[in-house]
């Protein structure tokens, strides 16, 4: 933890900063390792200070950084801010992303004497590359959700309600260890398949149709996700070729993902493959996003991204065609780029794999 806010450290000058206050959660817990609801955090060349309030004292002494100063506000987090600072003229950057226009007067109210510059995706920048530990710990919950996937699709689709497939999924990824699902598991048959982000509902995954299954498991604060499409029993030849199609696509752009490959580019492999095939109006959304404490972060993989890959970066790979009122195929991968390529995390065959 001493070590990421050293380095957020590093970058405040850059940013034109002498302090930046953390707000967002999850940017705390990246920093000071702290898991509550209410904390903030401040980060100088020589300041690393962490406040919460009575309710939360004996949790933060027991996950905040030692190297962080504990302290508790008596009221409104942010009006122990001053006080910590100790001194005026200071340049303190606030998260802009995460703060209210009502949080940014009281803050401004309360710290007249320093001025307020509004920053954007310092500390989510830093997020992105991930250290050793941290895709471990992403290697780790892929492992887990994996294996609840195999439980389920072992017990059948057929005959089950998206809604009760998508509670047994959830059920099976907390009994390996889970603390969560990385977010509500998507478990769409025929049709409703088309839908990009379905919702589980209490109808019957019939035989003869194609199922979209999008899961992933949240273990130490670290996300997977994983998308498969299955089969349950045979289907026509036309959804077969489109099932091909988006599995082309998505070997196709994880032979691009690499040290220095851009997100539009790698974006523009699979959307090109998808489009030469005839269905480039039914891929819709952007091809991959980073995943890690949050499973949508940075970088992207999208026509709108210019970032720019790097070791550690973890993303997902997942080119889809959406064709109303008949399916949906979606195949999705969680890799973590390497010095010279990237190494696929997710177990899951992706052959078109037919279940009961």
């Amino acid at each position: 933890m001493s070590a990421r806010a050293d380095r957020l450290a590093d970058r405040l000058p850059q940013a034109g900063i002498d302090v930046l206050l953390v707000t967002n959660l999850i940017n705390v817990r990246y920093l000071t390792g702290y898991t509550g609801s209410n904390g903030i955090a401040l980060v100088g060349s020589d300041l690393r200070t962490f406040i919460t309030d009575f309710r939360y004292v004996v949790q933060a002494a027991e996950e905040v950084d030692p190297g962080f100063d504990r302290r508790r506000s008596a009221q409104h987090l942010l009006e122990g801010v001053d006080e910590a600072l100790e001194t005026g003229g200071l340049r303190l950057g606030f998260e802009a992303d995460h703060m209210s226009v009502s949080e940014h007067a009281r803050l401004r109210e309360l710290l007249s004497r320093n001025e307020l510059v509004a920053t954007s995706g310092l500390v989510e920048d830093l997020r992105a590359v991930k250290q050793p530990e941290e895709v471990a710990a992403i290697r780790t919950a892929a492992a887990l959700a994996d294996e609840a996937f195999a439980e389920l699709v072992g017990g059948g689709l057929t005959g089950h309600t998206e809604h009760d497939l998508a509670l047994r999924l959830e059920y099976e990824m907390r009994r390996r260890g889970a603390e969560r699902p990385s977010f509500d598991p998507i478990i769409a048959g025929g049709p409703h398949g088309a839908l990009p982000h379905a919702r589980p509902r209490d109808e019957k995954v019939r035989a003869g149709e194609l199922v979209v299954i999008d899961w992933g498991a949240q273990l130490d604060g670290y996300c997977s996700d994983c998308t498969r499409t299955l089969a349950t029993g045979d289907i026509d030849s036309d959804a077969v070729e489109v099932y091909e199609l988006v599995l082309e696509a998505q070997l196709a752009a994880l032979e691009e993902v690499e040290p220095e490959a851009v997100g539009r580019d790698v974006d523009s492999v699979a959307r090109a493959t998808i489009t030469a095939g005839g269905h480039g109006e039914h891929f819709g959304h952007g091809l991959g996003h980073g995943v890690g404490l949050e499973v949508h972060e940075a970088p992207r993989l999208s026509q709108l991204s210019d970032a720019v890959l790097a070791p550690g970066n973890v993303v997902t790979v997942e080119p889809g065609i959406y064709i109303p009122g008949w399916f949906g195929v979606r195949i999705e991968d969680l890799v973590v780029v390497t010095a010279d390529g990237c190494e696929i995390l997710t177990s899951v065959p992706k052959e078109l794999t037919v279940v009961d």
